[in-house]
């Protein structure tokens, strides 16, 4: 990036910063949660290097949902100036809701470590809303909304324009650009509309009824989800009953949430001269934990277990709850599970069929990792050839020449964001129906493709083997290790 403007990382995290602080502001017990995971993560740093702290200490992953292709594109637009990419598609008809979304994110390996923040965006399907009485009061409602300032619409045509966001504008673009998120109290749909609105979906009423997409969570990240979940409560933060994602294990893999439970807050009706007050539940905290990237193999496997335990806990949970309780050394009931140690155990016996070993891991291919050269001394650069001489990936591991690391999970769990999206919506269970995905039409509103995921780890993880074939030239890798 030029020096005439301000690095889309640099602005990622000025703008990071400032929707953190709004939220902390709006949502006080997002606050509390905050210092409730630093203490948390504080014993747990020593592993980390100085950046990777840094990293951590930084909010993940804010939400927002949107109701025309017009703000979705618009997003995109201002999202791009942030350094941050629409990655994935994610269908939640899957979970009943007429929405489906994207994850803007950073994709570079030096961007993610400056700030990973990110943005799961989702998007309204009308298709999907039944009534079509409810169809048309949103269609109408939303193509009067205009969720952007005139000023960060001007900001973003300028930059497209120039290459960039200027110094001097740096400041009023993030202030402007934050106006979009901003929660308003006062709908823009009558108590009668809104109604309407909230009996097609809860989801539904949230995206049309007000002036703009107010951010309705944001994520820290933690080194231990179920330290944090099982001391909200001692904290005054009430958590929804279990931790979304995979068990907890050894070798930790994509992604674990949880939250605390929507707020219900005031709003204002306002009917020509007549103002009435009501009350609207959406906005939350989330707290995620990340693990290991897995490759299309390792996510085949993932997901078939997966699935597998959700189908037999749907038919344990009829049987007597006799056998949900903690014994003391002696065999002696001394408590009653919670629902989430419940499931945690239930996932556990699944997931013993899922290798739990970094090693294994990676020579089945189940894995994206990083390779990085160590101990050639400090003379050595990247464009250096170490030896001429065939050798294997394993024998540079083994000989300590090359060091693997696993890729951290960037994205979203289309299963656990229903999970979250139900707790908090009062939808009842996480129930997961056949789901009409339209990746196609979602594609059109945005205006682009999506990044396909599974690319940019692939391509992460042969960047690094190449550096590495650098050194050797005759490297020869062996196993499940994807190549581009």
């Amino acid at each position: 990036m030029s020096e005439s403007f301000v690095s889309p990382d640099v602005l990622r995290q000025q703008f990071a910063s400032a929707m953190s602080g709004l939220f902390r502001k709006e949502v006080p017990l997002y606050g509390t949660l905050i210092e409730l995971v630093e203490e948390t993560n504080k014993p747990l740093l020593g592993p980390l290097s100085p950046p990777e702290r840094v990293r951590l200490a930084q909010e993940r992953h804010g939400a927002i949902r949107v109701g025309t292709a017009q703000e979705l594109k618009t997003l995109a637009r201002l999202f791009k100036l942030l350094g941050m990419e629409p990655v994935g598609y994610y269908d939640l008809s899957v979970a009943s809701h007429p929405v489906h979304a994207t994850a803007f994110r950073p994709v570079t390996d030096d961007s993610l470590l400056r700030n990973p923040f990110r943005v799961f965006t989702s998007l309204l399907r009308y298709d999907l809303i039944k009534d079509s009485a409810t169809r048309e009061l949103a269609e109408h409602v939303l193509a009067k909304r205009n969720i952007f300032t005139p000023g960060t619409l001007e900001f973003i045509e300028k930059a497209e324009k120039e290459g960039g966001i200027r110094p001097a504008d740096a400041s009023e673009f993030v202030s402007g650009a934050l106006e979009t998120f901003k929660w308003h109290s006062t709908a823009s749909v009558s108590e009668e509309d809104y109604t309407r609105l909230l009996k097609a979906s809860r989801l539904v009423a949230d995206i049309v009824s007000f002036p703009g997409p107010h951010i309705n969570h944001l994520t820290p990240c933690t080194l231990d989800i179920d330290i944090v979940q099982e001391s909200m409560i001692s904290r005054g933060i009430p958590p929804k009953s279990i931790i979304e994602g995979p068990p907890p294990r050894l070798c930790p893999i994509l992604l674990r949430q949880t939250s605390f439970k929507a707020l219900e807050e005031r709003i204002l009706f306002v009917d020509h001269d007549h103002t009435t007050l009501g009350h609207h539940t959406a906005r939350f905290g989330e707290i995620e934990s990340r693990g290991a990237a897995l490759t299309g193999k390792g996510r085949k496997l993932f997901d078939e277990i997966f699935q597998r335990a959700r189908d037999a806990e749907v038919v344990e949970g009829e049987e007597s709850e006799g056998s949900h309780v903690a014994l003391d050394e002696e065999g002696k009931p001394i408590r009653k599970l919670s629902a989430n140690e419940v499931h945690q155990r239930h996932l556990k016996q699944f997931f013993k069929e899922f290798p739990d070993d970094w090693d294994t891991l990676r020579k089945q291919g189940l894995v994206y990792f990083s390779y990085s050269l160590v101990g050639l001394g400090a003379d050595h650069n990247d464009d250096k050839v170490v030896s001429t001489t065939p050798v294997t990936l394993e024998d540079l591991l083994r000989t300590g020449k090359v060091v693997a690391k696993p890729l951290i999970y960037e994205d979203f769990l289309p299963a656990s964001a229903a999970g979250i999206f139900n707790s908090n919506l009062n939808a009842g269970e996480n129930k997961v129906v056949a789901g009409t995905p339209d990746q196609e039409a979602f594609e059109e509103a945005l205006g682009s493709k999506v990044v396909d995921a599974n690319v940019i780890y692939r391509e992460r993880q042969s960047k690094s083997l190449a550096l590495v074939r650098k050194a050797f030239p005759e490297l020869v890798v062996e196993g499940g290790v994807e190549e581009l």
